[in-house]
């Protein structure tokens, strides 16, 4: 019997030991996947940061003033002028639609305090009280 006892404890510690080391090998398997994405996310936010310093780098009022004037006759550029602008009130918002009204055919009372009240009686806990 003791024999038995000594077999199965050794094949559940093998067990645990194997299981032990595929967890192991597992979690650092997700640790270097998740430091890799954490460099990727770096180097997208890097890259983002570059690309955010070009677009505000391109679009310099100078700069699109420049280019407005030496690409004016080919591309048929109108001069601007301060009545191309509107004002607010000249703005047409959408009407929102009117919501239909709510008809309750049925109306069910849950609360059994007005009942109470409608019928002249005190609520139920205020039985209790009331006697001496």
């Amino acid at each position: 019997m003791r024999t038995l006892l000594y077999i199965l404890s050794f094949a559940a510690l093998f067990g645990l030991g194997f299981w032990a080391y595929q967890e192991n090998y597992r979690t650092k398997q997700i640790v270097n996947e998740t430091e890799r994405l954490q460099q990727e996310i770096a180097n997208a936010r890097a890259r983002l940061g570059v690309l955010r310093a070009e677009w505000a780098y391109l679009n310099r009022p100078d700069r699109l003033r420049e280019l407005a004037e030496l690409n004016f006759s080919p591309l048929a550029l109108l001069p601007m002028t301060p009545d191309q602008f509107g004002r607010t009130d000249q703005v047409e918002y959408p009407v929102p639609a009117p919501e239909p009204d709510l008809i309750i055919n049925n109306p069910v009372e849950v609360s059994t305090l007005s009942m109470d009240a409608a019928q002249g009686t005190a609520p139920q806990g205020a039985e209790a009280e009331d006697r001496p």
